[in-house]
């Protein structure tokens, strides 16, 4: 990959994500061509945090139909990075205060 914005898509904002916060787990969306290093890489470069792990699948598309019309949404891949002890990304953080 050439930068580590090429790597991490956005984040994923939902109630389970959420939840994985606690935790010190955060959700994001990923290249698919990005491997477990890269994603670790990008996400310590952009949010200055320690990376502890990360765990990736890969999302499929769901087939959908509109009218006569019918195919499928995009698939992408999804990383869940789980940061040491005592961090946290400030975007979430100030998110989840409000």
């Amino acid at each position: 990959m050439n930068s580590a914005y090429d790597v991490i898509v956005r984040p994923i904002v939902s109630e389970r994500s959420y939840d994985l916060m606690e935790q010190g787990k955060y959700t994001f969306e990923v290249a698919k061509s990005a491997c477990k290093e890269e994603i670790a890489d990008a996400v310590e470069k952009i949010f200055n945090v320690h990376v502890v792990k990360v765990n990736t699948m890969n999302v499929r598309g769901k087939m959908k139909r509109v009218r006569y019309q019918s195919g499928m949404t995009r698939s992408w891949k999804k990383a869940v990075v789980t940061v040491a002890d005592g961090e946290s990304i400030e975007i979430f953080a100030t998110q989840a205060a409000e």
